[in-house]
């Protein structure tokens, strides 16, 4: 089963350690096999993940809050 990311919007977030930072949100697609060959047909498997810039993950907490890697927690702009 073939997979792909595809980029759904990007933000600044404020991290809690008063830096800011650029977070990219992706959603996971897989190939949908049932079509004929030759055609590229996606379809969203309702997973997404959320990335820095740089590519670092960003953990989506069920909360809704953002945390990076080192416990930096990240707040969206209002």
């Amino acid at each position: 089963m073939d997979k792909r990311l595809q980029w759904l919007d990007s933000f600044e977030a404020r991290g809690s350690d008063g830096r800011t930072y650029q977070v990219r949100a992706y959603e996971h697609l897989v190939r949908d096999e049932s079509l004929p060959t030759g055609v590229d047909h996606w379809e969203p498997t309702g997973l997404a993940e959320y990335r820095l810039a740089d590519g670092a993950r960003v953990e989506a907490r069920p909360d809704g809050k953002l945390t990076l890697a080192n416990g930096v927690e990240l707040a969206p702009p209002a």
